[in-house]
């Protein structure tokens, strides 16, 4: 025998069922399922994927940046924290006898990260390119793994 959790939905099944189910209403958006393909929404927002690396001296960051240039990006640290933004924006105009054709396009994010308190915030290096921002993380001497020690026994 096991339990179930009992939904109660005031108006049975009619289409605002999911606004009564406040436990489905975020996970099972049908819309956001089957309407939009997944390789566009996975419930996330459009934020840079971000690949981070400990070594035994470093931390490396990648985040997957591609079509902004080197001009586009700030990155600054403050109270500990990575903050990465970049922003971009594209016009183009097409002036004829009869018509006119304007296009535009703008793109941005922003992202934080909380910096460990090992990490050399002076010795931050960062670098772009083909798309990816790297970032090398130097950590501090007293965060770094020491190799085991043998110790002799007497």
């Amino acid at each position: 025998m096991s339990l179930v959790k009992f939904k109660r939905r005031p108006f049975g099944n009619l289409i605002t069922q999911d606004f009564f189910d406040m436990d489905d209403f975020f996970d099972n958006r049908r819309w956001v399922r089957d309407m939009i393909p997944d390789q566009f929404w996975n419930g996330k927002r459009s934020e840079p994927a971000l690949n981070i690396k400990e070594t035994d001296d470093t931390f490396e960051i990648e985040l997957a940046a591609p079509g902004f240039a080197k001009k586009d990006f700030e990155v600054t640290i403050e109270d500990g924290c990575l903050n990465i933004s970049a922003e971009k924006s594209v016009s183009d105009e097409e002036k004829e006898d009869n018509y006119t054709r304007k296009e535009f396009s703008y793109n941005a994010f922003q992202r934080s990260l909380q910096l460990p308190e090992s990490v050399k915030q002076e010795a931050i290096k960062a670098k772009y390119n083909d798309g990816i921002l790297s970032f090398n993380l130097a950590k501090k001497e007293e965060a770094k793994k020491l190799p085991p020690k043998k110790v002799q026994i007497s």
